[in-house]
């Protein structure tokens, strides 16, 4: 197999990349939307915040079988390498995945990395292999998604106006797109309560927000052509932003929507404010994106506080993910 790292502008290589996670996805977790060229494209050219993975492919006799994915970041976790491999379901059990991932370690090394992470949908292969490579399982996520037809809008409702009572020292401030250069400091440290989630066994440092990276992340999102918006908790007494919830919206299928960062600051917590964000976000974008078909959300399986939050909410489970990870060393 010859496996060969690509950038946004390598359209064939693109495509390839597109038609092996399309056939993965169809395979190991249907109810995922298929990957477009634009939405990897915008991936691969802008990342989350500004930082990009390198994606390959691996081909033989001319056909994608196999594709990986190696992202790092120099904001913190410098130690740290986050690796993806899929394998088109019709080559599977040749031995492309493990040469697939013996190509990313490589590349993980050469960048200086000691461990390495890597995810896959709980099931057997994903377990088989992650214990063939010696990749000890660390942590568990769960995809949930809200769909809007289903939601029951008069109980949002009074969540919401419930949350409010609670929270009535608090003003929620809306904002679609970017944000405001002199506001970016205090978002940052808003946005680090969220490295209070729970991250289990992995060995991983908080991660570092600062000004410049709140807009960056800004940046690529709107880049990608999504649109922003954002909730934001303001303490009234002291102006603390004390926390926010993020939504994207697709612009290329714009009936579906991503659910970013919910994150409540320590200090304020205990006042609802994470229900309070959620349930006017819903109500936003009722009104403001009322083609909106569904959200999409992912928590740490011991993430029980959010857990509960979107479940309320109607949130279902669409699938697990296993999280596995190995030091270099």
């Amino acid at each position: 197999m010859d496996i060969v790292p690509f950038g946004p502008d390598d359209a064939d290589r693109l495509r390839h990349y597109v038609e092996v996670v399309n056939a993965a996805r169809a395979v190991d977790s249907p109810w995922q939307h298929p990957a477009t060229l634009h939405s990897e494209e915008g991936r691969f050219r802008f990342g989350w915040d500004g930082e990009v993975e390198t994606p390959y492919v691996g081909v033989v006799g001319g056909l994608p079988v196999a594709v990986g994915r190696l992202a790092t970041s120099e904001y913190d976790n410098r130690h740290l390498a986050w690796l993806g491999v899929q394998v088109d379901p019709a080559h599977r059990l040749r031995g492309y995945g493990t040469a697939m991932l013996e190509a990313l370690v490589e590349a993980t090394r050469a960048r200086g990395r000691t461990s390495v992470g890597i995810d896959g949908w709980d099931s057997p292969s994903t377990t088989g292999f992650a214990a063939r490579h010696e990749l000890a399982r660390k942590s568990a996520a769960i995809q949930r998604r809200q769909h809007l037809a289903e939601v029951d809008w008069a109980e949002i409702e009074r969540l919401h106006k419930e949350a409010s009572v609670a929270a009535e020292d608090y003003e929620l401030i809306r904002r679609e797109g970017a944000s405001p250069a002199e506001q970016l400091e205090a978002l940052a440290t808003m946005a680090s309560a969220i490295n209070d989630a729970p991250t289990d066994d992995l060995d991983i440092e908080d991660e570092v927000f600062t000004a410049d990276r709140m807009q960056a992340y800004e940046q690529a999102q709107l880049a990608r052509g999504h649109r922003l918006f954002r909730t934001v908790a303001r303490h009234r007494v002291t102006g603390e932003l004390a926390g926010h919830s993020v939504v994207v919206v697709d612009d290329e299928r714009p009936e579906l929507a991503e659910q970013h960062d919910t994150a409540v600051v320590a200090a304020h917590r205990g006042h609802r404010l994470g229900l309070l964000l959620k349930t006017d976000m819903n109500l936003w974008l009722r009104e403001a994106q009322p083609q909106i078909v569904e959200i999409s959300t992912w928590n740490a399986e011991s993430n029980d506080h959010m857990i509960g939050v979107n479940e309320v909410i109607g949130y279902r489970v669409m699938g697990r993910e296993l999280e596995f990870q190995k030091s270099l060393d």
